[in-house]
């Protein structure tokens, strides 16, 4: 599978850097960013006060002002294969918006919908939540810290939480899809673009804040059959889990959040569109309603809608394996098309739009308790040291040694809350962490109990890849480096490339069991 955070094609080339690496780690002192615990943040047993919520989407679709032409159709630009482009712009140079996912040399060759920086803001009148959900494959720490330092003291922001729908088919924004493997894919002007995006959609949510009534609902089930899990055990997060604030004064939509977990890259390795994926056509389906051709089918909520990734490690996948079925025709679709995209984001509407109709819970009064952490992890995979010695991988002024994150834990009275900075494995999150025969430490599950298990609350809901994206999350039971294999493999299974090591899902969950202790007092 040739997927997401490394590509590792480029292995071979690697090897002939790795030795340099290894002398220069023990001459590089390893630098931190000052106090790690300056991002630590309790609050806690506060009296409950009404609720208000505010909703924002602002654009961060990329300029792409080339097109070209793909002559050997590998989705890769290679003009010494003979591929072409037509200068848009008129500059003399191609100017590639090299997207993520996938392989390296994915240029964009044009626009299919806007990518976007959508924002739900949640206040009690004492603490006020920002989530901002990004189609980007990832968004590094230390870029969350920037924008976290732009936006206006009038937004009254307690905390920010900047998630990625992890979609494959945007910008790179991490480093690791340029024209090459040891060139990053960043474009710095448009980093700082979205950057600037995320503070104007954070301020006009916080302008936007209403009176409002937050109505739950869930659908455990009905997502079941969009995705496989490409690794053994076979353990999801499918369930759909719902806010919808309601405008208790003229009892409007505002917006709707939904997570759920699953990669948006149904149009798969090919595609050389911009565009968020599934998520377009789901959000688009929750605003302005389902339609067959021109008639409308289901109406939509208006507001806005916002889609955040739950837990996508495993990998959660709608690959060209898995049949979409257009919700209207029947006809189900297995190649990666648009068509099939939309039929999943509109079979993904019609089930939240079903959910709502019955809402479990109404809350419009409630406390908002927090608590984060900056958590220190060791980072042993040397290709990723080898990015970032190499500048493709740029976290700021990070070492070698370690990755500085962090973690929150926060409700709303019975919701809960908690943010993974990357792609979790769901037995973490959801329970069924294995110790297959074979795995590389001969030990017992870890990561028990589930976080779900500890989370507090009636409704539970997991951010990924919040407020950063440090790979998979695999539980150190799992790990399976080295022969024999685990579960018959003949082979290392896909994962283990693409994390920071063994010791990041223990140390992730312990700071997890700690902090929700904290939580529940």
């Amino acid at each position: 599978m040739k997927k997401q955070l490394f590509q590792y094609s480029f292995v071979s080339a690697a090897v002939l850097f790795l030795s340099a690496l290894l002398l220069l780690q023990t001459s590089c002192s390893d630098k931190t960013n000052g106090n790690l615990n300056a991002g630590d943040i309790s609050i806690l047993d506060q009296t409950p006060g009404a609720l208000r919520a505010g909703f924002s989407a602002v654009k961060i679709t990329p300029d792409v002002p080339d097109r070209w032409v793909d002559k050997n159709d590998n989705a890769a630009w290679e003009p010494g294969e003979g591929d072409t482009y037509t200068d848009g712009n008129g500059n003399g140079k191609f100017d590639p918006v090299w997207i993520a996912g996938f392989d390296n040399k994915r240029a964009a060759n044009g626009i299919h919908d806007d990518l976007w920086a959508r924002t739900m803001i949640v206040d009690d009148g004492r603490t006020r939540i920002a989530i901002v959900s990004l189609d980007v494959i990832g968004f590094m720490n230390n870029a969350v810290k920037d924008v976290r330092k732009m936006i206006s003291p009038d937004a009254k922001i307690t905390y920010l939480i900047v998630t990625s729908t992890h979609s494959h088919e945007g910008p790179d924004l991490l480093g690791l899809w340029g024209s090459k493997p040891v060139k990053s894919g960043v474009n710095s002007e448009y980093l700082e673009f979205v950057k600037k995006q995320i503070v104007l959609s954070v301020g006009e949510a916080a302008g936007n804040l209403r009176p409002s009534r937050l109505e739950i609902s869930e659908d455990m089930t009905g997502a079941a059959g969009f995705l496989r899990d490409s690794r053994t055990p076979e353990v999801f997060d499918s369930g759909i889990r719902v806010i919808r604030a309601v405008d208790t004064e003229n009892n409007t939509t505002l917006g709707t959040m939904v997570t759920w977990g699953n990669h948006p890259e149904t149009l798969w390795g090919k595609n050389l569109m911009i565009t968020s994926d599934f998520p377009h056509f789901f959000r688009e389906s929750m605003e302005k309603g389902i339609f067959r051709n021109d008639s409308l089918v289901m109406p939509g909520t208006g507001g806005i809608a916002v889609y955040a990734t739950a837990a996508v490690g495993g990998l959660m996948t709608t690959s060209p394996g898995v049949a979409i079925a257009d919700p209207f025709t029947g006809t189900e679709y297995k190649e990666p098309t648009f068509d099939k995209a939309k039929a999943q984001g509109q079979q993904l509407a019609i089930l939240v739009l079903t959910s709502i109709k019955k809402p479990s819970e109404l809350i419009d009064t409630a406390a908002i308790s927090i608590v984060t952490r900056v958590v220190r992890l060791p980072l042993d995979n040397k290709l990723f040291k080898l990015a970032k010695l190499l500048k493709v991988l740029d976290r700021g002024g990070e070492g070698f040694r370690y990755v500085s994150t962090e973690l929150a834990v926060f409700t709303i009275g019975p919701l809960s809350f908690a943010t993974l900075p990357g792609e979790v494995y769901p037995e973490i999150v959801n329970g069924g962490v294995e110790a297959p025969e074979g795995n590389d430490f001969s030990l017992s599950p870890l990561e028990v109990p589930s976080i779900r298990d500890m989370m507090p609350g009636k409704y539970k809901f997991i951010l990924g890849l919040a407020n950063d994206e440090i790979g998979y999350i695999v539980p150190k039971s799992q790990w399976d480096e080295e022969a024999p294999f685990t579960y018959g493999r003949d082979k290392a299974p896909y994962g283990e490339e693409n994390s920071m090591g063994p010791e990041t899902a223990p140390a992730l969950h312990l700071n997890l069991k700690e902090m929700l202790e904290i939580l529940k007092k």
